[in-house]
């Protein structure tokens, strides 16, 4: 029986091998830094911008929904100035809010705090986030405080956030998320859609580097909007990601296997 049972293990060892995506996975907050281009934003004269979005766009801060487009994500937005430290934003699409959040800056304007919740369009658990971020660069005088270029420095999510499960095939990967979020894509460089979304135009690419590394590019509406590469440590037991938003985002972080 013993000698069926070591068989049996090894047998299967080389199959575990060749699937080292297969499994659930969950981010792992304390490994995610970020460089790259800062996230710059301006908030003067009654007026929101986003200034560094990859369509950037621009709706009065009266706290009324404006209708915002080029985002994949929310078709209206809402901006409200809360005090001269702290501005409230509510994202909708198709009258459903998808998100909304909240920015504090610091009194000495270096840091900001945001509290965050977002709604998935296929699940009824919102995800909550928490945020701190760093000043790039002097304030801009005359301007809300929330004004200028900031880079995330850490981040707290709840495990609906962090958690993905991949099944991995000869020729392809699953991809299902606690949001509804999935796909089901060949290991071909074509374009593959991705459901469960705000967006009906999400498309994902995936392209096998070697037995352990698979390079990933997501796109919507036609534009990439940000690639990564993933690799499964030779244990098994972690995945690092590496990637680039289309914004300039350079962020990496790690994934432990549950």
């Amino acid at each position: 029986m013993k000698l069926l049972c070591a068989a049996l293990v090894c047998s299967a060892l080389p199959m575990m091998a060749a699937q080292p995506f297969t499994g659930t996975w969950k981010v792992d907050v304390s490994s995610a830094k970020w460089s790259g281009k800062p996230t710059e934003v301006e908030l003067a004269n009654g007026t929101y911008k986003c200034l560094s979005c990859t369509t950037p766009y621009t709706v009065k801060a009266d706290g009324k929904d404006q209708a915002v487009t080029g985002q994949p994500g929310f078709d209206t937005m809402s901006a409200r100035i809360i005090d001269d430290n702290s501005v409230e934003f509510i994202q909708k699409k198709a009258g459903k809010i998808v998100s909304q959040s909240k920015y504090t800056v610091s009194a000495d304007g270096a840091t900001f705090t945001s509290e965050a919740t977002a709604y998935p369009a296929s699940s009824d658990k919102p995800i909550t986030a928490t945020a701190t971020a760093n000043r790039v660069g002097k304030s801009v005088a005359g301007m809300h405080a929330y004004s200028g270029s900031w880079m995330t420095d850490k981040v707290q999510e709840s495990d609906n956030g962090l958690l993905v499960s991949y099944e991995q095939t000869a020729d392809g990967l699953k991809m299902t998320e606690p949001s509804g979020a999935h796909f089901d894509a060949k290991l071909d460089g074509q374009e593959y859609p991705v459901l469960g979304v705000p967006s009906a135009d999400a498309k994902v690419i995936l392209e096998q580097i070697d037995a352990n590394t698979i390079e990933m590019t997501n796109k919507n509406r036609g534009k990439i909007m940000s690639t990564a590469r993933y690799t499964v440590s030779p244990d098994g037991r972690s995945m690092t990601v590496e990637g680039q938003t289309s914004t300039g985002v350079v962020q990496k972080f790690v994934r432990l296997k549950q």
